[in-house]
């Protein structure tokens, strides 16, 4: 096809055209109800965010951290990653809830959160005793005494209700669950790194429906 002998318009239509028809098939790529449904929604301080809903006891959470690892980089600064431990009204799954406030209240996140999934699933079992955690962070290189105030403190209190608030208004049926901008639930199916990533983009995008 030889565009040079074609005239200036024509041209310039063809280029819409078909720039249109990438787009909607670009936007056509993921199905409301198939990879994700909108929730009434979360209110969120930033975006476009994606939040994790997770908990160090859950198994699939923890084979799945890696991949979520993976598409944060590949997101790169793009979208704001943030997270929620569920506690689901099980004990030890508060005391998780509790292990992601203290890493977050003493900046050790980067240092403690693949350790924890670790110390969970292959060494030592989950937390089942308020001490257990305490050790788990002074040996971390925090005093016992300023572990021990964090956790009997008002904000602890308020961190883990806000945690639970959260999953409410989020419908979280199960973990791990992705959520983006506060109101899209990507639906779980087997996706690679790359495959997430362009969806969370895809979310992040969307202009709300009222």
């Amino acid at each position: 096809m030889n565009f040079l002998k074609w005239p200036l318009t024509t041209l310039l239509l063809f280029v819409a055209v078909n720039t249109m028809m990438f787009n909607r098939v670009e936007a056509q790529s993921f199905v409301e109800g198939v990879d994700y449904v909108q929730i009434r929604g979360i209110p969120e301080a930033k975006s476009p965010i994606v939040r994790e809903f997770f908990s160090y006891n859950c198994g699939h959470c923890y084979r799945q951290d890696s991949l979520f690892e993976k598409t944060v980089e590949l997101l790169g600064d793009k979208v704001e990653f943030s997270r929620t431990p569920i506690g689901a009204g099980r004990p030890s799954w508060i005391l998780s809830q509790e292990a992601y406030y203290l890493a977050q209240k003493f900046k050790l996140t980067p240092q403690v959160h693949g350790n924890i999934f670790k110390r969970i699933h292959e060494k030592e079992g989950a937390f089942t005793r308020p001490e257990q955690l305490r050790d788990y962070f002074v040996q971390q290189g925090v005093s016992a005494d300023k572990v021990e105030k964090a956790m009997s403190s008002a904000d602890a209190s308020l961190a883990l209700s806000n945690y639970d608030t959260q999953a409410q208004l989020a419908g979280i049926r199960g973990v791990p669950s992705l959520l983006v901008n506060g109101r899209y639930l990507i639906k779980s199916k087997h996706r690679t790194a790359e495959e997430l990533a362009e969806l969370v983009s895809y979310l992040s995008s969307l202009e709300d429906k009222e």
